[in-house]
């Protein structure tokens, strides 16, 4: 008995574009363009990866040859769009720009664009990682892709648009597609964890979106590993253990710590986590992320926050030491003792939220010397 197995990531694509998760931006776009009949001959995604750019296009090319079409509310049954989910439509030609990057593939294509469909109304080139693409070849591109044929579409993917020539992305619509909520992720992750019939727990779903970094294929990939670890049943200190996560209230302990400038719990901490075979990279980003939302809660209320364990901050503090976070990075990541350079980098932050700057201290002085009265040498108040 042989069966297929199908990983998460792809069992799971988005197929329409109501599947499509966080970019309702796009959706309502590509939804209007289609009703109004003002489709564009190209167009240019956007975004981190795993946020749906690869998947927008496929799901665009289906609105675009499906029966009856083009139509946002297609049939996902429909012969026409399987066959462009599977990859067999003749009139849908995905390239991938690493690999196909040369002048020469880009001639073939402009020679290709020429004929008519075989099967659908449209032809759609889907070229992934466009900003792969050698000078030479975009050069090719640039005429074709600004007087194509009338029954040729462009859609062009990429995590990287400062590589795409100017030329081309003037001859497109461009969409940027957004990281992912947290919150989104585990919504669709507990829509998949119920059709697989996987128990999971709120914890676990929020470390595996934590660590995704807004992209939706890599939340369903550490889910799936996941699973190949627990089976069945997920839990938090699992999802922590397999990926060297720190738990929240241990990142909450440590911000903690660094607000009320005690050294000694800040090194008693790392300790503890470097112990327990913790990613410190990942815990210094983490920790980034929970001072960023103090710096935000004070700039809300006025220029002070006390949700950093209750000592209460100014927003000149707390961006300090954000900074002092921000520029102790590089040497945590690529540093040969990176145990070491984590301790000196959150003392430092701690040092550095103490300080004053020298300016404010300057405004600070001059309103007291505005506010007090100016007296002679006798001791009698001068008029001013």
């Amino acid at each position: 008995m042989s069966s297929t197995y199908q990983v998460i990531a792809r069992k799971w694509r988005p197929q329409t574009f109501e599947d499509l998760v966080g970019q309702d931006h796009v959706v309502r776009t590509l939804r209007n363009a289609i009703a109004r009949n003002r489709i564009a001959h190209a167009y240019l995604f956007v975004g981190p990866r795993g946020t749906g750019k690869t998947s927008t296009a496929r799901i665009f090319a289906k609105a675009l040859n499906c029966t009856g079409g083009p139509k946002a509310d297609f049939d996902v049954n429909d012969p026409a769009c399987k066959s462009i989910a599977d990859g067999s439509h003749l009139d849908v030609i995905e390239i991938d720009g690493a690999s196909n990057n040369g002048v020469d593939q880009v001639r073939d294509l402009r020679e290709t664009v020429r004929y008519a469909p075989a099967q659908g109304r449209y032809k759609v080139y889907i070229i992934d990682e466009v900003h792969m693409l050698s000078t030479a070849a975009f050069n090719a591109l640039l005429k074709t892709l600004e007087e194509p044929p009338a029954h040729v579409k462009f859609v062009f993917a990429t995590t990287d648009p400062q590589k795409v020539l100017p030329t081309i992305v003037s001859r497109c619509q461009r969409f940027d597609l957004k990281p992912i909520p947290n919150e989104l992720i585990v919504e669709r992750l507990k829509k998949i964890a119920v059709e697989e019939k996987i128990i999971v727990s709120d914890g676990a779903l929020a470390c595996i979106a934590r660590l995704a970094d807004g992209g939706m294929r890599d939340a369903q990939s550490i889910f799936d590993q996941m699973i190949s670890f627990c089976g069945a049943e997920i839990t938090e200190p699992d999802v922590l253990d397999v990926y060297g996560l720190v738990a929240g209230d241990k990142i909450a302990a440590l911000a903690t710590a660094l607000a009320s400038g005690n050294h000694k719990q800040i090194v008693a901490i790392v300790d503890e986590c470097d112990a327990a075979g913790r990613d410190l990279v990942r815990l210094l980003i983490d920790l980034q992320a929970l001072i960023r939302s103090a710096l935000l809660d004070s700039i809300a209320r006025g220029g002070r926050s006390d949700s950093l364990g209750g000592a209460a901050l100014t927003t000149e503090q707390i961006t300090r030491m954000l900074d002092g976070l921000r520029e102790g990075e590089g040497s945590v990541k690529l540093g040969l003792a990176e145990k070491i350079n984590f301790e000196v980098t959150l003392l430092k932050a701690v040092e550095a939220s103490r300080a004053r700057a020298i300016d404010s201290l300057i405004k600070e002085l001059t309103a007291l010397a505005d506010e007090s009265p100016v007296t002679d040498a006798a001791g009698e108040k001068k008029k001013t």
